[in-house]
Formats: structure tokens, sequence, C-alpha cells
């Protein structure tokens, strides 16, 4: 049975404190476009983009929960691509839900939060502080490093790529899933040996070796797909729903 979309949106918002997180300018979190104001299919997909709009379109789903939205910058004009996106929203009555920091950081839905427990790992506290808000996770644990690097890669589902700047055995790890390497020197100044991020820069490998961390970049697609996993399935349970992954990897 269909169920608004203005009821998902609020208990979404709610849920994931929406209005109270700091974000990027631009990162326009929450709903971004309407439909026609029910929703009967969810879909969840990493990315807003003209790939991941048709297969939700294909899968049937009249709402799209996304991590990366549609606008990052200026939205207009509506002309060219830009316009057939938009059309193609309207026409095909899909929904667009984003959720770019709120969602990384949630306690339980969050990228964070979600990868940690995925690798068998227990919070242990709040982690990398930017603007007030701490937007990873850590955890105390006693794990060789080509282990967690093997672990990492299993739930991932593909290749993790290894800065070897810290000790053999992690027991101090901290985790900010997408493109958080280049804050590196953050992650070493707040005391963990081990630092789990989606992606990074050349430079931070010599700077892992003068910092004595641990880096393991697993891509900056392949973490942050958990989120919007956790947020559609609680959707799911919550109004009686079905909903689909679209799974669109960059193999960034």
């Amino acid at each position: 049975m269909p169920v608004s979309l203005k009821r998902i949106v609020e208990d979404c918002d709610r849920t994931l404190r929406t209005t109270q997180i700091k974000d990027y300018d631009g990162a326009v979190n929450g709903l971004q476009v309407e439909n026609r104001g029910q929703v009967s299919r969810i879909a969840a997909a990493v990315d807003a983009t003209h790939a991941t709009l048709r297969l939700a379109i294909q899968q049937r789903a009249d709402l799209l929960i996304v991590h990366h939205g549609l606008f990052w910058g200026a939205s207009h004009p509506w002309t060219g691509k830009r316009y057939e996106l938009i059309r193609t929203l309207i026409e095909n009555n899909l929904a667009v839900y984003s959720s770019h920091l709120p969602l990384d950081l949630h306690p339980k839905l969050g990228n964070n939060a979600q990868l940690a427990a995925a690798l068998g790992l227990s919070k242990t506290g709040s982690f990398f502080l930017q603007d007030g808000q701490a937007l990873g996770v850590q955890a105390a644990v006693k794990i060789p490093r080509d282990k967690l690097e093997s672990k990492l890669s299993a739930v991932l589902g593909g290749p993790v790529r290894l800065l070897p700047g810290g000790p053999e055995t992690c027991r101090r790890v901290g985790i900010v899933t997408g493109g958080a390497g280049s804050k590196l020197k953050v992650a070493a100044d707040e005391g963990v040996d081990t630092f789990i991020t989606g992606e990074g820069p050349h430079w931070t490998y010599a700077m892992a070796e003068e910092l004595g961390i641990n880096v393991l970049y697993g891509g900056h697609y392949a973490t942050e797909t958990f989120g919007v996993k956790a947020l559609a399935k609680y959707l799911s349970t919550k109004f009686k729903l079905p909903w689909v992954f679209i799974d669109r990897p960059t193999g960034l």
C-alpha cells in the first residue's frame, strides 16, 4: 500500500537530524525532488546520476535515496543534460532524497557505523572532529594489519590499498568513509594508529610514513554503500515498502 512521501521525508529528516548537521555548501540534504506525493517502492544508490535514475525507474521505484545528491553547485540553467535529467524525474514520478554528512555520521544507520559493524569493530568513541561534529568512529582492537586489510577487502568486495606507515598490529582504528585521505593529519592527531577511508591523494603515502600511521583506502564508492542501504532497509521495515539497491560502482 502506498505511503505518503511527506511522512517518509519527515521521518528521514527527524532520524538523520538533517537540519542540525552542518554540511558542505551545496550539499542540499533532504528532499531534492518531489513526486506526485506517494511512495510504493524505494530504491537506494550512492550517487544520483542519469544512470542510477534510469535503473531506479526500471525497478519501478518512485523514491530514490542517495548519498551524493543532484545539487553540488549552480543548478541552473536547466538545459542540455540537466534538462534531460529533470524531465526524466518528472515524467517517471521519481522523487529524490539525499543525505550526505547526516548519513555519514548517524550512530546506527551511518556509513561509518555500518562499516565498523561489518568489520566486527565495536565503536569506542567519536572521531575526526570537523566544525564541532565528529564525522567518524573509532574502535579499540588488537588485530594484525594484514588481517584487517583482508577483512576490509572481503567486506567491500574488492581490492584495498594499504599505506603501511604504522605498526603491524593495529590497536586503535578510525573510520571516515569517502574522501577523507587528504585529512590524514587530523586522524593521526586524534591518536589512531590505523585510518580507514575511501580515497586520498598521492602524497599521503609519504605522510603516512612520517606520521607513523597505517592507512587503508577501500574506495570512495565502496565505503559509502552502507548508509543508503541501511536507511532504505529501515524505511522498508517501518513503512512496509519494498526496496532495492542500485549498484553502480565507479571503481574509485
